[in-house]
């Protein structure tokens, strides 16, 4: 089953790590990887000391790509490309009952990662394997194989007044 989270709104890695745990608790084996973050977010803490949860991050991304120089970003490219490598091999070797692709949609529509080789893995994907994806915008292939697609949107948000991002909550 292909799940979606989308959309402007705060929460759609949340809801990511809440099923996530949810599966872990439920005795799935979960694969967590993390596009576009470099995994120092305070989730990932959690999820790496959960039982039956492995975390794979992009530990190259420490900036947001508009921040980034084209050798950075050719570096984040690679290891993203490797990333989903290791998930087309979870999905053929039946490896997991349950794979994240956090903030995938957001790395497919900045060009940071192999468009087909991230199509291939929901096409391959079995319906036996709950396959997550999150982030913003997502393209309509994704959608219209999603079972379910819950969009997110952001009626209020502090950072809208100037608050920064708060360790815990935002990250």
């Amino acid at each position: 089953m292909i799940h979606i989270y989308s959309g402007d709104g705060k929460g759609k890695t949340s809801a990511a790590v809440g099923l996530a745990l949810r599966g872990a608790g439920a005795g799935l084996r979960v694969c967590f990887y993390q596009f576009l973050k470099d995994g120092s977010s305070s989730e990932i803490a959690m999820l790496r000391a959960a039982a039956g949860i492995s975390v794979i991050c992009c530990e190259v991304c420490s900036k947001f790509v508009f921040q980034m120089s084209e050798a950075e970003k050719a570096a984040v490219t690679a290891r993203h490309n490797e990333m989903l490598e290791q998930a087309k091999e979870t999905v053929r070797s039946g490896g997991a009952d349950m794979i994240v692709l956090d903030e995938l949609f957001g790395a497919y529509s900045e060009g940071m990662l192999d468009r087909s080789a991230a199509e291939e893995i929901v096409r391959s994907c079995p319906v036996s394997t709950e396959l997550v994806l999150t982030g913003r915008d997502p393209a309509e292939f994704f959608c219209e194989r999603a079972d379910y697609h819950s969009e997110i949107r952001s009626v209020r948000n502090p950072y809208d007044k100037g608050v920064k991002a708060r360790k815990g909550i935002e990250y």
